[in-house]
């Protein structure tokens, strides 16, 4: 994305250090570690997990039934997406302390956005989200009907690190993929209160936050 000291726009803006930079953000060496994730981290830790959880779906589940179960944790998931992204990633905390809160949930992001080791959540953040997330599937679902609910939760999540990751490190040749890629770059260098829907980015049309502004070198 930041090549010849350009920024994927191609304006010339922002440099190939700043952008892919990996600055520390913990004084604690060992917290900064752990701020640092590789991107196939969430692949070893949750894909079993969801293989486990279709698993016990088919013990009490048709596949149809399954297969529908999924789907809704897998919709679930999109709109905690979309609207943790718009309210709570981009929302600015009041004060030095607030300011500090938001750099380290997002902000750092958004200032050296091709940082490689900080694209997918760290596990020490995802764990709790996904624990709370299965307390609150139990609690509304009960089990068994919550494990392919959560399993379409977590493909979710999964999907969303790693279609991230991709947007900004790999290279598209689908038309989709360069319409995915763009919509996210998009949020990134033309307006950050716009295209938050990094994976589900219908949800930008069905609330209105595309963004519709000029694209000049996209």
């Amino acid at each position: 994305m930041a090549q010849g000291g350009k920024n994927s726009l191609g304006d010339g803006t922002l440099g190939a250090d700043i952008l892919s930079a990996s600055p520390q953000i913990f004084t604690n060496p060992v917290l900064d570690k752990l701020s640092r994730v590789h991107w196939t981290v969430p692949v070893y830790v949750y894909l079993p997990i969801i293989s486990a959880l279709l698993y016990l779906s088919r013990q009490s589940f048709r596949e149809l039934e399954v297969f529908a179960t999924v789907g809704l944790g897998y919709f679930i998931w999109t709109i905690i997406e979309y609207f943790g992204h718009r309210f709570l990633f981009h929302y600015e905390f009041p004060g030095r302390i607030g300011a500090r809160i938001h750099f380290l949930i997002h902000g750092v992001h958004h200032v050296h956005p091709n940082d490689p080791l900080r694209l997918v959540m760290p596990v020490l953040l995802s764990g709790p989200i996904m624990l709370i997330a299965l307390l609150v599937v139990r609690l509304l679902f009960g089990l068994p009907l919550g494990y392919p609910v959560l399993a379409g939760f977590l493909s979710g999540y999964l999907a969303y690190d790693l279609v991230h990751y991709y947007l900004h490190h790999g290279e598209p040749h689908t038309r989709f993929g360069r319409f995915m890629r763009r919509a996210h770059m998009l949020h990134h260098f033309r307006d950050p209160t716009r295209n938050f829907g990094v994976s589900a980015p219908w949800w930008d049309y069905v609330f209105k936050t595309v963004y519709e502004g000029p694209e000049r070198s996209l």
